[in-house]
């Protein structure tokens, strides 16, 4: 705290003389970012000594010592501003901090605000897809759901010094990579992107105001931290160059963003194709979180089991206040509910260009990295890791595939796309019938006889 004390007080007390202020200025510029990476990790405790020492060792450049520093300075705060901590069996720390004081409202056209009511009008189906029963939605910290945080705060997982220190860039953490010779790699469009790897089903050609479907949870196995295996639900508007917006949510496997292989529910967002805003769960300001049992980046326990029972989550996004938007499209934002129950939170309108009116496509299904280790293509898995011919119990599915109209409604994802970027090693098979409505299988092992 001292170290912060002084660097605030730093202009005060420099002197005069002309030719010294510049050698001065840049002394405590240096001393205090040193300052920071060092008092903000003795903070947030455990082995800060070895923490900073590693993150000096890992992050040489200055912006990216400060981008470690002010990781850890908000974690400290989340440490502080907390009303009660909860020790998940898996490892994780979980923060019930005041809604208000979430890491969205650092955002600066958020400062100062609350989180909004939660809507009273949702979607409502046209037919054609069964409603998703109201549950408690499986979380390693939650016990079942027997743990939950107080009224009035959310969940929030601690971000450890480690967790950055796996990360390539501080400055980046919790973003997803920028694409090899795309920007957009991490959607997909009409040709193969570089590194990532795509099954997924979309719809395009017309305006869409949120997505519907249920989707089962699994293990995958992914083969290095440099790799990650999701499945998700896409909301696109934008071209696919520098102006793509997207909302994202879904379960993924990222050893290096968690730590270990378990299957994980996230949130994301970008406005400029993953380049400099938006990021993963609550790493940096924007989503506003409402639900007080649901952590964003926990564990999905227990998962599907090959063979055996099957766990599924229904997602729904969509985008609120439809009689708003007649007079104002940018008004309504974009709210995200977990089945036919719980809602998670939003993701404000005026974060976005394109997508504070509409969705212009909406995008199921999974993807990988592939870094091609061993010159040869990755074993990391898409889904359940096995192909689609497998089948119930078996692959990986999509089902109650629905999109929102201008009218609100959930309505099937009608002229659905099928397209695997390589079905030898992950693939992608659809079809409809009266329970499931419009789905498909997807996802593979990766490397096989197939898939050199």
């Amino acid at each position: 705290m001292s170290s912060s004390s002084g660097c605030n007080r730093g202009r005060a007390v420099l002197p005069v003389t002309a030719s010294l202020v510049p050698f001065l200025l840049l002394l405590v510029v240096v001393s205090c970012q040193a300052a920071l990476v060092v008092s903000a990790t003795h903070t947030h405790g455990h082995g800060g000594g070895k923490h900073a020492g590693a993150a000096r060792a890992a992050f040489r450049a200055g912006d990216e010592q400060e981008a470690y520093a002010r990781i850890m300075a908000r974690m400290a705060r989340m440490d502080k501003d907390s009303n009660m901590t909860i020790q998940s069996p898996d490892g994780d720390v979980i923060h019930c901090v005041p809604a208000h004081l979430q890491p969205a409202f650092d955002h600066p056209r958020l400062r100062g605000q609350e989180p909004e009511d939660e809507p009273v009008e949702r979607p409502m189906s046209k037919g054609g897809a069964a409603e998703e029963e109201a549950g408690v939605f499986p979380q390693a910290w939650s016990d079942g759901g027997s743990k939950r945080c107080p009224a009035g705060t959310v969940p929030i997982r601690r971000t450890a010094a480690r967790d950055v220190l796996r990360a390539s860039s501080a400055r980046r953490f919790g973003m997803k990579a920028r694409g090899g010779g795309s920007s957009s790699s991490n959607a997909r469009r009409d040709s193969t992107s570089s590194g990532h790897e795509h099954a997924v089903g979309y719809v395009t050609g017309d305006q869409f105001y949120g997505a519907k479907a249920s989707l089962n949870v699994w293990p995958a196995k992914v083969a290095s931290a440099a790799e990650f295996s999701l499945s998700q639900i896409w909301v696109i508007s934008g071209s696919f160059g520098n102006d793509l917006n997207t909302i994202e949510a879904g379960w993924q496997v990222s050893p290096e963003l968690y730590g270990d292989s378990s299957p994980r529910f996230f949130t994301y967002w970008t406005t400029d194709a993953y380049q400099e805003t938006g990021c993963y769960n609550l790493h940096c300001s924007g989503f506003v979180q409402t639900n007080s049992r649901i952590a964003i980046g926990a564990a999905i326990s227990p998962t599907s089991v090959y063979n055996g029972r099957q766990f599924d989550i229904s997602l729904l996004i969509w985008k609120t206040d439809v009689r708003a938007r007649a007079q104002d499209p940018h008004r309504g934002n974009w709210w995200l509910q977990l089945g036919s129950g719980p809602l998670v939170g939003y993701w404000p309108s005026l974060l976005f260009t394109h997508l504070g009116a509409h969705a212009d496509m909406v995008q199921f299904g999974g993807e990988v990295v592939n870094s091609r280790p061993a010159g040869a293509h990755t074993p990391t898995q898409m889904g359940s890791g096995h192909f689609p011919r497998e089948g119930s119990n078996r692959a990986a599915y999509f089902r109650n595939l629905q999109v929102v109209d201008a009218d609100n409604s959930l309505v099937a994802a009608a002229a659905l796309r099928l397209v695997a970027d390589r079905p030898g090693c992950y693939d992608i098979q659809g079809g409809y019938n009266t329970a499931w409505g419009n789905y498909f299988y997807y996802g593979g092992p990766g490397r096989n006889v197939h898939c050199p």
